[in-house]
């Protein structure tokens, strides 16, 4: 799977570095229910189920944790990017914690299902940085079956596209550790820019890592669509 970071706390940093990917965000500081009912979600803003070619992109269901738990918490997954659960308890805490954060108008986080399946195998997310969208990060994890599948790219264009189009983003940000070869790769095949690099920024294992900060700016995003489509006569 392309690993980043991601910018809340969850499973979500698996592809992201530390923020970008869009990683599953870590499990927050609560304690986690071990009850195996949904609790009742909060009225948050809804967001549409999108649709790609073999797979749609739809939010977390409280019923998701299993799948992910056996998908995101694994050592190749996570190697870069902030520990996702590591329990079940743990990853049901972490959808609670999406939801929550939705209703505030704070943050989005898509479960990546491909066709013919009903779980997801990876998650996308994204993060506000303002008091809007305006500016956001992103973050993103995928399951290492998926790798090299282009099911990442394809997910990542409706992704930026929605933030771009629908959630008003004019600059999408994400991090992913410097030694993150797949990640910073697949990063650069959204249409990203690499601005800088981040010395000693994100902590994991002990040790402060290195990361590159990078960005799509709205503009830019346009304009690349707009050369990917054919012209109509």
């Amino acid at each position: 799977m392309v690993k980043a970071t991601s910018p809340s706390p969850g499973p979500t940093a698996a592809l992201m570095s530390q923020a970008s990917a869009m990683t599953p965000p870590a499990a927050p500081g609560q304690v986690a229910s071990t009850e195996t009912r949904a609790p009742a979600k909060p009225a948050a803003v809804e967001h549409p189920v999108l649709v790609g070619k073999g797979f749609i992109l739809r939010e977390l269901r409280f019923s998701d944790a299993e799948t992910l738990m056996s998908s995101l918490a694994t050592e190749e997954v996570a190697r870069f990017i902030s520990l996702p659960p590591s329990t079940l308890a743990g990853f049901q805490e972490f959808i609670e914690w999406t939801h929550r954060r939705s209703a505030a108008g704070q943050h989005v986080c898509f479960a990546v299902v491909p066709e013919g399946l009903d779980t997801p195998v990876g998650l996308f997310q994204i993060r506000s940085l303002a008091t809007s969208f305006t500016t956001a990060e992103w973050g993103f994890a995928l399951a290492a079956d998926y790798w090299g599948t282009g099911l990442f790219v394809e997910a990542a264009k409706l992704v930026a596209g929605y933030a771009f189009d629908h959630l008003g983003t004019h600059r999408l940000e994400a991090r992913a550790v410097v030694r993150n070869g797949r990640g910073n790769g697949a990063l650069k095949k959204t249409g990203a820019v690499l601005e800088a690099v981040l010395y000693r920024s994100f902590h994991l294992g002990g040790q402060y890592l290195d990361q590159v900060l990078w960005a799509i700016r709205r503009e830019d995003w346009r304009a690349a669509q707009t050369v990917e489509q054919p012209a109509i006569h």
